[in-house]
């Protein structure tokens, strides 16, 4: 067995860097001459060599060795190049703001190539020279078909609209990528909202997810029935093979036991939905908040008399039901310097300022203080039934009046105290803000609500269980001491939503953040 020492090899791995087009033999040489190496190259990234030996596949500093043979690149030319692929979505306008921010934050110079039928080319450079610093390739595909890009090695990052499946996850995992559930492997960069819209002279405003499942089942099929006009009701959708389209065929048609009618006329794009409604009276499609054009954002409403309307408040503490965080996920292998300094990027308040200036919601921190939330703590008054106290009612509205609640929310699968797929990122994000003294000499909680099923006494219980676990991940993914952390539970006392449906359960399942 040959030991390796450390000065040559910084990491083993069994996973891939940039590949290049083909493999190369290559030779490398430890500069006190101790150790050689021979193999074929698989990959450079800039700083770290990838050799598949007779010992296995080594990631080999090259600092620590020189390299001989037909495959060595040039170090004095390397040009980092990596491949973002997914959803259209996405990367038709977010990734090329991001991407543009981020060259002028750091200097580069730029150049952007459109890609026929396939999606955009950016070039960075650095320097007077216009050396090349950076190849970036965005391939404008879809969520499913960027996973595939990743296990095909095509891709070095995966943009999509929805959370990695569990035959995905398996798949990444047994190729040696790593785990998609990983805090480090999936972050949300931005989000997005699924809204119903109809042109500005419809009466209708509110609707439930139960009569848009109607409608677009095919059930309801005259605005008359739901408040309007005797006319025909219109439905309009993207794709539902694609983005919007997609996730609201599953999410809220399949979801609720509908089946997508004959009836719903499908359009190429989501800019194509909202002009289609926008010229027919009674027509109703489903777009993104970021592109409502001039439609009318319908609010979605409960039996219970709850509205929830779609705005940046609601959609960025996520509990606007339909709302759709925008994932980037990435493989368990080290990726190009740059492309690291990029995602660093994309976690800053200039990226986020991007991200808003896009027309997307961003991920920055928002302060909402007590006096915004009296109709909170209203519709807690109307809707406690008789096993919520006065006294439970009167403890939360002191703490209420003391608090300012942040705009980040941990929320939670069903019956349980596991966290849902965005708010295991919303731990990575607020653990980055806690490392970095964002809040030092604040006084932070953490406040867990839950449902109205089951027992008031055990809503309290499992919102407190929730509310501790979430402050035991943070404690270990902040690194250094996690600063006072007091943790509250108020069980089903401050309701967001209906619970007579699921999404309006999976709303009220959270962990709040208040600040003082």
């Amino acid at each position: 067995m040959i030991i390796l020492r450390a000065a040559v090899l910084a990491a083993l791995f069994l996973t891939s860097f940039t590949a290049f087009a083909r493999a190369d033999d290559v030779t490398l040489r430890a500069r006190d001459g101790s150790i050689t190496l021979d193999g074929d190259l698989l990959g450079f990234d800039g700083e770290f060599y990838r050799v598949e030996t007779e010992y296995g596949v080594l990631t080999v500093d090259a600092s620590g060795v020189s390299c001989e043979g037909p495959g060595c690149p040039n170090l004095g030319s390397y040009v980092a190049e990596f491949t973002i692929s997914g959803a259209h979505e996405m990367g038709r306008v977010l990734i090329p703001a991001l991407i543009e921010g981020f060259a002028l934050r750091h200097s580069y110079a730029l150049q952007r190539e459109e890609l026929s039928g396939t999606g955009l080319l950016y070039t960075l450079f650095e320097g007077d020279a216009r050396q090349p610093a950076a190849r970036i390739t965005i391939r404008l595909t879809t969520s499913t078909e960027g996973f595939a890009d990743l296990l095909g090695n095509e891709a070095d990052m995966v943009l999509s609209m929805r959370e990695a499946t569990g035959r995905e996850r398996a798949l990444v995992r047994d190729a040696g990528l790593g785990d998609l559930r990983s805090l480090r492997q999936v972050r949300v960069i931005a989000l997005d909202a699924l809204v119903p819209v109809v042109s500005a002279g419809n009466p209708v405003r509110r609707l439930s997810l139960t009569q848009l499942m109607q409608i677009y089942s095919g059930v309801v099929t005259n605005w008359s029935e739901l408040g309007g006009e005797d006319a025909p009701i219109t439905p309009y959708l993207r794709d539902p093979s694609y983005g919007f389209g997609r996730v609201f065929t599953s999410e809220v048609v399949t979801a609720q036991g509908g089946d997508l009618a004959d009836s719903v006329l499908i359009q190429a794009s989501d800019a194509a939905v909202t002009r289609a409604v926008a010229e027919d009276p009674f027509g109703i499609g489903i777009t993104g908040f970021s592109n409502p054009g001039d439609a009318q954002v319908v609010t979605l409403t409960g039996s219970c008399g709850f509205d929830l309307a779609a705005t940046r408040a609601t959609i960025k503490a996520e509990d606007y039901p339909l709302t759709t965080p925008m994932y980037l996920y990435l493989p368990g292998r080290r990726l190009p310097r740059l492309a690291r300094d990029f995602l660093r990027y994309m976690r800053s308040d200039a990226a986020q300022f991007v991200v808003r200036r896009a027309g997307f919601v961003d991920r920055r921190f928002d302060e909402v203080p007590a006096r915004e939330q009296g109709d909170r703590l209203a519709n807690a008054l109307r809707a406690a039934g008789p096993e919520v106290t006065l006294e439970q009612l009167q403890r939360l509205a002191g703490l209420m009046a003391g608090n300012a609640r942040l705009s980040i929310t941990f929320r939670f699968e069903g019956g349980s105290v596991v966290l849902d797929a965005p708010s295991r990122s919303n731990v990575a994000t607020l653990a980055r803000a806690l490392e970095s003294g964002r809040f030092d000499g604040r006084a932070l909680s953490l406040v867990g609500f839950s449902d109205g099923q089951g027992g008031a006494e055990q809503n309290v219980e499992i919102a407190r269980r929730r509310a501790e676990g979430v402050r035991a991940i943070l404690a270990e993914e902040v690194e250094g001491p996690l600063p006072d952390i007091t943790v509250h539970a108020f069980g089903e006392a401050l309701p967001l939503a209906c619970d007579d449906s699921a999404w309006g359960r999976g709303v009220n399942r959270r962990v709040e953040v208040w600040l003082r």
